[in-house]
């Protein structure tokens, strides 16, 4: 299953990534702050979570990186940084606005990232799988950082439902379905999943030895 880099697609590309970048820096920059750093400890990490992701996605492609090739991106990330720094000085955040940034990040990314790996001619599975990396390296770059076990490896259906949904938006695609209202579908059971299995603490067994 191969896509054509029609300007439609493109488009849909650029913008979910966009998106990404903005809400995921969004989690970094709360996730720095929950360890109180300053300023530019701040925006490094926002960046990495931001950026990592989709750097990390078109390297194993192959590809241009991304944010080298259009600087939107970073001044996007870096942006959205200084915005949520100053926003939580003057204002109260709530805790759960570190979740649903960190879903959404989940979700637009891995749209994102398997949308670009079928545009260069991944199989189904791999590009579906590449959607999974996209959507997580950011995140463990950023727990890394932050000095704490990365959330994909002990949170309730982390990868899983980012697994699931790139699945669906390929099997949309599969179908012939309008390639906005396959991510907006896929990107939302993504999003909704996570939210509920954070809700109801619903997660995969565990490893462990038998006793």
């Amino acid at each position: 299953m191969i896509l054509d880099p029609t300007p439609t697609l493109l488009a849909n590309l650029y913008w979910i990534t966009l998106l990404a970048v903005i809400v995921s820096s969004a989690s970094g920059v709360l996730k720095a702050g929950s360890k109180q750093f300053d300023l530019f400890g701040v925006i490094i990490i926002a960046i990495a979570t931001g950026l990592g992701g989709g750097s990390f996605r078109d390297m194993l492609l192959d590809r241009d990186v991304f944010w080298i090739h259009d600087q939107v991106f970073f001044t996007a990330s870096l942006s959205s940084a200084i915005i949520i720094f100053i926003a939580a000085r003057i204002t109260v955040l709530p805790s759960r606005f570190f979740l649903v940034a960190d879903s959404a990040g989940l979700a637009t990314f891995a749209i994102a990232g398997t949308l670009a790996s079928l545009m260069v001619g991944a199989p189904p599975l791999i590009a579906s799988f590449m959607g999974v990396m996209t959507g997580t390296m950011g995140g463990i770059f950023r727990d890394i950082l932050c000095n704490e076990p990365p959330v994909v490896f002990h949170s309730p259906l982390y990868a899983t439902v980012s697994w699931g949904g790139s699945l669906i938006f390929i099997l949309l695609l599969y179908f012939n379905q309008d390639i906005t209202l396959a991510a907006i579908i896929a990107g939302l059971s993504i999003f909704v999943s996570r939210l509920f299995a954070v809700y109801y603490n619903i997660n995969l067994p565990k490893f462990r030895f038998k006793s």
